[in-house]
């Protein structure tokens, strides 16, 4: 049987993955995993949507909004859902002053509570084929070619 984390633990848990997949060269599971997260903690009521916020980054448009979402003691955004925009409030633009408290926790750790408690688990990375190294050959030249002389010849 699974213990039961604390919410302070799964939220510092989701922040110690945020700030890894922020950097990582393959951050697809982790920010899977702060998804799913955040989805779960909210399905069960220990985290609660705050409101809109305008992004930071907005990708191919003028603005862009996401979610505020508060767990624990951290606050972390996700991208919304149509229902948000009718249910939420919209705050504005992201206070830059504000910062999430700050965490120690190794990302193995992190991932082991939060893959406990999504049930997601990274794909399994498929080891390449050993290459078969290609006789060699010689290549054919044309009789009539004859290199190029340099200038110095």
């Amino acid at each position: 049987m699974a213990v039961r984390k604390s919410e302070a633990d799964i939220a510092q848990a989701i922040f110690t993955v945020n700030r890894h997949a922020k950097t990582a060269p393959d951050n697809q599971y982790l920010y899977a995993l702060k998804k799913e997260a955040l989805m779960a903690m909210i399905l069960q009521g220990r985290a609660k949507k705050i409101g809109l916020h305008f992004s930071k980054n907005p990708r191919k448009s003028q603005q862009q909004s996401s979610v505020l979402v508060k767990c624990g003691e951290y606050y972390f955004h996700m991208l919304p859902k149509k229902e948000d925009f009718e249910q939420l409030d919209h705050l504005g633009h992201l206070d830059e002053s504000y910062r999430n408290p700050p965490s120690r926790m190794n990302l193995k750790v992190a991932k082991e509570i939060l893959s406990e408690l999504t049930g997601l688990q990274p794909e399994k990375k498929k080891s390449p084929v050993p290459a078969i190294p290609k006789p060699y050959t010689t290549r054919q030249t044309d009789r009539f070619y004859t290199p190029k002389k340099s200038y110095f010849d």
